[in-house]
């Protein structure tokens, strides 16, 4: 019950957070006279919004460290990039679930005779008052989110199906929609996971590689051409970050099983040079060095996505030397 608890706030302060940015980016993407899928897509925001506060409020002391020291919930950059993308774009942010979300603290690790003390007295019970209260209070959050996840799918899906058949104008290409209608889909399938009980893990390692490295490949693709043409340099390394992540797709469909550890400590390595290459780019467009139309929260969104995926990798890894 506890593990489930852990796994569903964990899961809830990443995934709910990366769903508000995408109804944002949406939101900023559609011309003024596409009233109704703006306020849509704003809907969509502040639900997901209000979702995060509230899973922040309950997580203080309750998720694991490697969560919130990976850098995959919120970065240096985040605030700034909040309140620079909420004056360019006029789309209200509350910076002050960031600023919460860093405050947050890990939980502690019950010593023996504590576990021990809290089994008799819950002895008679099959949990203790206080873990029924939590599991009910998690399982109503992850039955919120799961409907508003299955709405916003939805919303994407028709999206990308107006803007296919030309008869809407989305800024944001049609690759990244469906792009984020995987990542809805992946959140999607987390949540159904945890409320079936199923194993709480990731999927196999083999089969959360491909995903991220098709994630990975693809923004690589969407950075490529969301810079100015005049940032020749930058379009030349986030297009070889596009084919190295390419080629890493290739290789996994070849390689068995024992080459496959080689593989995910490759990947790992590309992440984390991925990585320092999307702080680079955060810095330069929050410092206004370079010319894009990459809004900073994007760019901050997408360097978390990065830092999400090398603790997955890591977490692999050492699994596999057990």
């Amino acid at each position: 019950m506890e593990n489930y608890a852990v796994l569903s706030l964990e899961t809830h302060l990443y995934f709910a957070r990366i769903m508000k940015e995408h109804s944002l980016f949406l939101m900023a993407g559609f011309p003024c006279k596409d009233e109704s899928w703006i306020k849509k897509a704003d809907w969509f925001r502040e639900q997901f919004e209000d979702l995060l506060r509230n899973v922040v409020r309950m997580s203080n002391q309750r998720v694991t460290p490697c969560i919130l020291c990976a850098n995959e919930l919120t970065t240096e950059f985040t605030i700034p990039a909040e309140e620079r993308t909420s004056k360019l774009s006029g789309v209200p942010i509350d910076t002050q679930i960031t600023c919460d979300t860093k405050e947050l603290r890990a939980r502690q690790h019950r010593n023996m005779n504590h576990n021990m003390n809290r089994n008799m007295n819950c002895r008679n019970h099959s949990t203790c008052p206080n873990d029924r209260m939590l599991f009910q209070q998690v399982r109503r959050i992850n039955e919120r989110a799961l409907q508003l996840v299955n709405g916003l799918i939805d919303f994407k899906e028709c999206l990308l199906k107006e803007v296919r058949n030309g008869k809407l104008f989305n800024a944001n290409y049609p690759l990244l929609i469906q792009h984020i209608i995987r990542e809805a889909k992946l959140y999607r399938d987390t949540i159904m996971n945890l409320q079936q009980n199923r194993t709480c893990n990731h999927e196999t390692l083999l089969g959360t590689e491909t995903f991220w490295n098709q994630i990975m490949m693809e923004h690589a693709l969407f950075i490529r051409g969301l810079l100015d043409p005049t940032e020749c340099q930058l379009i030349d390394t986030a297009n070889d970050f596009a084919m190295d992540y390419k080629k890493l797709l290739e290789i996994a469909k070849e390689k068995d099983c024992e080459a496959s550890e080689k593989l995910t400590k490759r990947t790992l390595e590309k992440t984390i040079e991925y990585s320092k290459f999307k702080v680079a780019g955060t810095e330069g467009i929050l410092d206004c060095k370079i010319a894009s139309i990459i809004l900073p929260l994007l760019a901050d969104h997408v360097l978390r996505e990065a830092n999400h995926y090398i603790r997955i990798l890591k977490v692999g890894i050492r699994e596999e030397d057990v």
